[in-house]
């Protein structure tokens, strides 16, 4: 691997201490995983690989991933979860139990004031029939692929308002400085 990263005021380089270090996953609250769920298996092609309950705890944690050709998950719990932490780019669904009786419960997106949390990204081949299929499924738009000053980025919501960012890699080979 000869590409080190950019360098910016900040950047350090990584030490062997580091190394095999990964991003598996991003976490988000959901009110009622039954909804999220759907919204995320139907829409994104999302598969659960492993829901773990902590009835001490009184939570839930669903793993999901958008699973590849080729990818081997193993069939037995205990070496899937294995498997599942050393994956990437996984959404981590944590559900708080009971939330999903409370009628005007809802967790902070992360993007109304105060900002904090942002969105998570997919990455689709065609922007354009994304979009078309997210209509023809009633998704939530922030913001088109024509609209804002950011051209080609598309902004949805899930079903607990929080901002997922569509975008055709393609597409973005100028963007930015």
């Amino acid at each position: 691997m000869s590409f080190t990263g950019e360098q910016h005021p900040g950047v350090q380089a990584p030490t062997a201490e580091s190394q095999g270090f990964r991003l598996n996953h991003t976490m988000v609250r959901v009110k009622d995983p039954a909804k999220s769920l759907a919204f995320y298996t139907r829409v994104f092609g999302m598969r659960v690989l492993r829901k773990l309950d902590f009835e001490e705890l009184g939570f839930s944690l669903y793993f999901l991933a958008r699973l590849e050709d080729g990818d081997q998950v193993p069939e037995d719990s205990g070496e899937r979860t294995v498997w599942t932490f050393s994956q990437k780019g996984l959404l981590e669904l944590t559900h708080n139990w009971g939330t999903e009786d409370q009628e005007d419960f809802s967790y902070h997106d992360g993007n109304a004031e105060p900002q904090g949390f942002g969105h998570i990204c997919f990455s689709v081949p065609d922007l354009d029939a994304a979009v078309e299929w997210f209509d023809a499924n009633e998704v939530e738009f922030i913001k088109r692929a024509d609209q804002g000053k950011m051209k080609d980025v598309v902004f949805v919501k899930d079903v607990d308002g929080y901002w997922i960012e569509i975008v055709e890699a393609a597409r973005l080979a100028n963007i930015g400085d």
